[in-house]
């Protein structure tokens, strides 16, 4: 079991995440997560550095293992995803993997295409799958589908492939990220529908391969800090993913998230003070299989958190 630290570029600058994966590592937290985003969810938030090249200096500044999640269809190239991620497995030996999703507008409608439905996304993600790991095996591709490649080559390719997670926040995207993917990603949430999600993997053809959270939740010295700072920072977050994947700007986040109460953010955070609280929800987490548990603290106490963690969490569960 590996509990990660989750890098948050939505909130923080590259800099100060940075210093703050240092941090994690000496408090004893054993992988990094980061997100992927060229814009934020809030206006208020403000940040969006680039995940890749930040991955490159936080691995380099740490002994970390890391990993991301991307869209590798619009914004990104499947060829280029899969370059970054070979140079970042050749430079850090056995310490990178990549997770990839079917992607929000927000981040992917910047290049100007249509925005496709989930079915036509999940079909350009099998496409990008089928496409990294034909060029990570050092194969020249050439393919036509939803996505073109003339002629691509990696020159550079890592000793130890990157394992190449696939990320789903419904029981019938996790079943067909059994049939593909190399491991599952998926988001914290209650016992009984967690055990659904991954029953689901397993039962079609991921039995056996690793399964990992992004565990949302945030901590504060009390209850009513903590329903604050998640209210301020994640309210724009508190959506189901088929609304998270179609709006199209921060503004828009912002206007969706006027209705939402301080109240409703415990249907999707984990919001408490209390260690065992936390310690006790990550063993549910742990107890339902996941090998890697990243914690991600929307809150902006990131080295507060850190500390708090470090002491009286992060122990209990190793």
């Amino acid at each position: 079991m590996t509990i990660g630290f989750h890098a948050s570029h939505e909130q923080f600058a590259p800099a100060h995440l940075l210093h703050l994966a240092q941090q994690a590592r000496e408090a004893g937290f054993q992988a990094l997560f980061c997100s992927d985003h060229f814009a934020p969810w809030s206006e208020d938030q403000a940040q969006s550095g680039f995940s890749f090249a930040w991955l490159g200096a936080a691995m380099q500044a740490t002994d970390l293992p890391a990993r991301t999640i991307c869209c590798p269809f619009m914004r990104y190239h499947p060829a280029i995803v899969a370059q970054a991620a070979a140079t970042l497995a050749q430079m850090f030996e056995g310490r990178f993997h990549l997770a990839i999703g079917s992607g929000q507008a927000l981040n992917e409608h910047i290049v100007g295409q249509r925005w496709p439905d989930k079915n036509e996304r999940n079909e350009r993600l099998l496409e990008s799958a089928n496409i990294l790991r034909a060029l990570w095996a050092g194969e020249t591709v050439t393919h036509r589908g939803h996505i073109t490649v003339q002629e691509a080559r990696l020159y550079t390719l890592p000793k130890e492939l990157p394992m190449l997670y696939g990320a789903a926040l419904t029981e019938a995207t996790a079943a067909w990220m059994g049939t593909w993917a190399d491991g599952l990603l998926t988001t914290s949430r209650p016992p009984e529908a967690t055990r659904k999600i991954i029953h689901s993997f397993r039962s079609h053809g991921g039995e056996n391969k690793p399964l990992m959270v992004k565990v949302g939740l945030c901590w504060d010295t009390t209850d009513a800090r903590a329903q604050e700072q998640a209210y301020k920072q994640w309210r724009t977050n508190a959506f189901p993913s088929n609304v998270l994947s179609t709006l199209r700007t921060p503004a828009e986040f912002d206007s969706a998230a006027a209705h939402v109460r301080p109240a409703d953010m415990h249907q999707s955070l984990r919001i408490s003070s209390s260690a065992q609280q936390h310690v006790d929800w990550l063993m549910q987490d742990v107890e339902a299989g996941f090998t890697e548990l990243h914690l991600h603290q929307v809150g902006t106490n990131q080295e507060a958190f850190i500390d708090f963690f470090g002491a009286n969490v992060l122990p209990h569960l190793k």
